[in-house]
Parts: C-alpha cells; structure tokens; sequence
C-alpha cells in the first residue's frame, strides 16, 4: 500500500493511471495525488514493481491487509466494506480471523502435546529473540503470529501439563478457551443488551444451582479467589457498620473492627482486610483441632471477649476447602455462632465448592446454606481461563452500597428509558457497581459454555475422580515404608512427604525431592509446611489430569527419595481406584 507523502512514487503512479491500471492507496494518499478509488493496481503486480524499483522499496508502506478482491501481502479472503474501510485507516489488522485462528490453533494444538522441553531450557536462545528495542515500525501480523509461534508459545507455562498439580490452578478445557476469544471479539465490555450479558446472570443462577446455594442468593464475577474475597468481605464491612448507624464506603471506618479466621485461610482475607481500612492485624486467628479446622468453642470465646470490649465483628471466615490441605471447617456450627452473635457469615470455596458435588464428602458441606456471601472460581475446578472468580451475596444491593461509583457526568444521558429497542438502550444490570471492575470482559459466557458441555454430571466425575486420586496417594503412601501421609485428604488434596529413618533433615530431604520433580516436568506438586513437616503436596483439579498421573507422581517420589539417599528402590503397591 502507499502512503501519503510517498513523493517518489509518483511517476510510477501516473504511469499505472496512464495504462488503465489500478493501485490501491490509503485515502491520505489518494486525496493527496487526486486518485480515485477505482484507480488501483492488483497486490501482486503493486509487490512485484516494489521489488524491480529502489525508489518504491524504499517509499511504499505493504500494508497487512487488502481490500477485496486486491491479493495484498496478507490477504486473508474477502472483507465486507466496513472491514476494508477499517483495514485502509489503521495500521492494525482488524479483518477476517479464521485464517490466522487456523495457524494460531495449530501452534497451540502443538504446545498442548507437551512434547516441547521447558520454558528455561534454552532462555536465552527465546530471550535474544524477543529482546528488541521499542519499534518505531511495525512487521506485520503474519511476522507477529510467526513469532508467537516460534519464540513465544513453545516456551509458555507448565500449568496446562495434566501432570502439573502445584497450588490450585490448572489449564482451560476448550471451551472456556473458544468461549472466552468469543466474548473478546463479540463482547469486549460487559455492557449493553446483548447475548453475553444475558449469559453472565444466567451462568451465575447455574452456579449457584450447581453448588446448592439459597434462591435468594445472587452474584457477580471478578478477576478470582482475591478480589471474590475483598467483594465479600466488603459486603460484611457494610452490613456491619451500617447497623452501627455509619457508612464506612462513604464515611470511611470510625470504630475499629475485627475479621475472625483461622491460620489456614487464604491470605486474600488479610489482604482485603487492609484494602478495606480494616487492617491486617484484625485478623484474627480462630484456633483449630487437629485436622486443621475452625474449632467452634474457640470462635465462640474469642466472639465473647470481643463483644465484652466493644469491638465490631465485620465477619466471620470459614474455609470449604484450605488452599494447604482441602480441609473444610464444620459449617453448621460456625454459621450458628455467627446468627447468635449478629456476624457476617462467610464461606471462602474459592477450590473447595465444587467439592459438593461427590456424595461422599457432601455432608461435610451441611450448614453452607447458613452463609452470608460465598465465592468460588470457576478457573479452579471447572476449567476457565484464569481470571474468573465468583462472589455470591443474600443481598446484591449491600454489594452496590458498598462499591457504587455513583452517579457520573459522563454516563450522563447515555442510555433511555422505557422500552428497550437497541442493545445500548441500557447498560444492564449494574455489575460494575458491585464490584471493583468498571471494566470487565464477558466471563459468564465462558462459565456457560463449561456448565452446557458436560452438565452437572460431567463436572461430578471430574470432582469424583481428582478426591480419588488424592484418596489413591494417600493408600500408597500408607503402604509404603518410606512414605508418610501428613495430612489425610478430604477433598483432592493429599499432603505426603518421604521419610528415611537416617535423615537429620527430613523437610530439607522432600524439598530437594520437590526440586527434582519440577526439573524433571513430569510430575510437579507444590509443597506446604503441616505442623512443621514440609509436605509434597499435589492438588488435582485438572480436566487432563487422570489417576496415571496420581500413581506416576507417587513413583517418581519413592525413585527420587531413594536414589537422594542410596536406598534400594521399591514401588508402593497402586490399589485399585475407589
């Protein structure tokens, strides 16, 4: 393509016109030389003259995309007017996407055979390759795609790897990709009458149905487990002062207040304590018994001592499922204590909630329905891209006292009233002032399509089969001699660790165990200290993830621990799943 200002060109212009040729510009570029746009040249014949004269080679900009029925040097089939219109005022390629979709899948399809070695394998050799000072001009998307290809994709993150079970996260199944790039082209904003919004209440009736939480509830999506958590939270801060006669997001906080929780829960809590004025040092530590969990006789004097002081109770925290151990504090109990003392009732299931679902640990979630807020992310258990987490409230507009950004000049007349003919008639409901996000992209789409492709059932097995596999852990590490668990599964996590009778150091022994595991990328758990006992700790949540993975992790500990100590090996017997 030519652009405006081209001067050198010229000749070579005046020479197609003179022959009844056509040369397609960019419109600066016709009106400065007086070109109408029927006057162009086919792509081909424009790229091959570029290559036979030095004054085009250098003065001609290709540009990424053609009008139609023009073979330009990235043509990607035929574009409507709009689409042509776009591709001539920017330098960015904004038309057709199957084509370069088809070339990105198969990149992608490669990386999810993992066949390729880890990302810092050679570093260097993709680092020197993608170290580049700032273009002033750009290559093209095909150069682009090209390089995503080679430098950037084969070196991507080993979370998608069905035998990474590290932390709690995992990659996304298929639909939750297709569904989100689907709301990113078709939905950018989570605004507007359209068929993505009307999907983001819809996905969050679903879930709350999926996981057995009151009618009455409702809901709204954010970034994950953090800002969950911060949203709840915030929702108790108001409720609590509010009955107090204050408004703490208006007036901010005139008392102090406390958040009752225990050791095991996640440390988003703490944080959302200091973002909301509350301070991290209000939390406070609930004791706990043995398996970890929220004792009740504890909470019910801590609750006591501090209604005696004086001090505000802003919530109470229980876990459906700890990040270390899959422990789950007996909620009923806890919900009691928190009607009879007038506190904010919340259930952190960010990882654990899905556990519901698998009939054998269902009644552990018995009192749930006592819950003031609950949060859960769907790019755990359910398989979504990273970036979605849910917060579920009894009472949605305590969420808007609370976040409101009020009214705003610039909103001002943009939407109608009465009946609602276009889609940006209305901005739906006010999500955004629910949470912290004003900008959001359109995640119930994505939770929607992971829910319709298999069903509740499908997500049970998934469920069923990963507390399996931790239960099947657990069974041969019993069986083992040099195996020990540390803590027992309750849901899909199991904590374990190596144990040599002749090892001073029995958590510096597991730690170098880990170690090996990840640099051999076969089997990468994470690890976690249990009553001071550095424990192996793999969580299974993935859709790739099968009990081969489970038995084959538990191998590759026994074969590390004992070639790290120069003991015979020996395999731990693999009972037959449960």
């Amino acid at each position: 393509m030519l652009a405006a200002g081209d001067e050198p060109l010229q000749d070579l212009v005046s020479a197609f016109i003179a022959n009844s040729g056509k040369i397609w510009l960019c419109p600066a570029c016709a009106r400065a030389k007086g070109i109408t746009a029927a006057d162009r040249i086919d792509g081909a014949e424009f790229a091959s003259a570029a290559r036979t004269m030095p004054d085009l080679a250098s003065g001609a900009r290709l540009r990424s995309s053609a009008p139609a029925g023009v073979a330009g040097p990235n043509a990607r089939g035929p574009e409507t007017r709009t689409q042509r219109r776009i591709a001539m005022d920017d330098y960015a390629e904004c038309g057709p996407l199957s084509g370069r979709l088809a070339q990105l899948g198969t990149q992608l399809d490669r990386f999810l055979r993992f066949e390729h070695a880890d990302a810092m394998h050679d570093a260097a050799a993709w680092q020197a390759a993608l170290s580049r000072p700032l273009p002033e001009h750009g290559v093209g998307i095909d150069a682009v795609l090209d390089e995503l290809g080679r430098h950037v994709i084969p070196n991507g993150s080993q979370v998608p790897n069905p035998g990474f079970s590290a932390f709690i996260t995992t990659g996304a199944t298929s639909a939750g990709i297709l569904a989100s790039l689907a709301g990113t082209v078709a939905a950018p904003q989570r605004i507007g009458l359209t068929a993505f919004n009307f999907l983001e209440e819809l996905s969050l009736q679903w879930l709350a149905a999926l996981f057995e939480l009151p009618a009455h509830f409702r809901g709204v999506y954010s970034s994950g487990g953090s800002v969950a958590n911060l949203l709840a939270l915030g929702a108790a801060r108001q409720w609590a002062f509010e009955r107090r006669g204050s408004d703490p997001a208006r007036d901010g906080l005139r008392l102090p207040g406390r958040i009752y929780a225990t050791a095991a829960s996640h440390h988003t809590v703490h944080r959302a304590a200091a973002v909301l004025g509350i301070g991290r040092a209000a939390v406070t530590h609930v004791a706990c018994d043995a398996s970890g969990r929220m004792s009740p006789a504890a909470l019910g004097e801590r609750l006591q001592e501090d209604g005696a002081e004086g001090t505000i109770p802003v919530a109470v925290v229980a876990n459906a499922g700890a990040t270390a151990t899959g422990s789950i504090d007996p909620l009923r109990p806890l919900g009691e204590l928190a009607q009879a003392h007038q506190v904010w009732f919340h259930v952190d299931g960010a990882y654990g909630l899905p556990g519901i679902l698998d009939e054998r640990v269902r009644p552990l979630y018995d009192g749930l329905e006592l819950a003031d807020s609950v949060v859960v992310d769907p790019h755990k258990w359910l398989g979504a891209p990273v970036g979605i987490g849910a917060t579920f409230v009894r009472d949605r507009s305590i969420l808007n006292r609370a976040f409101t950004q009020e009214a705003a000049d610039y909103l001002e007349g943009s939407c109608a009233a009465g009946e609602m003919r276009h889609s940006l008639d209305s901005l739906g409901i006010p999500y955004a002032d629910f949470g912290v996000e004003l900008s959001a992209p359109s995640r119930g789409a994505v939770v929607w399509a992971l829910i319709r492709e298999i069903g509740r059932h499908g997500l049970r097995e998934r469920v069923c089969r990963h507390n399996t596999m931790a239960r099947r852990v657990a069974e041969r590490a019993h069986a083992h001699p040099r195996l020990e668990v540390v803590r027992e599964p309750t849901l899909s996590i199991c904590c374990f660790r190596y144990v040599a009778d002749d090892c001073p150091d029995l958590n510096e022994l597991n730690r170098r165990i880990h170690r090996e595991l990840i640099h051999a990328s076969h089997n990468m758990p994470s690890t976690a200290m249990i009553d001071g006992k550095l424990a192996i700790r793999p969580c299974f949540i993935g859709a790739r993830t099968t009990m081969s993975h489970a038995d084959a992790l538990v191998d590759e500990v026994i074969a590390t621990g004992d070639r790290l100590t120069g003991t015979a090996t020996s395999a731990a017997p693999a009972p037959n799943a449960a």
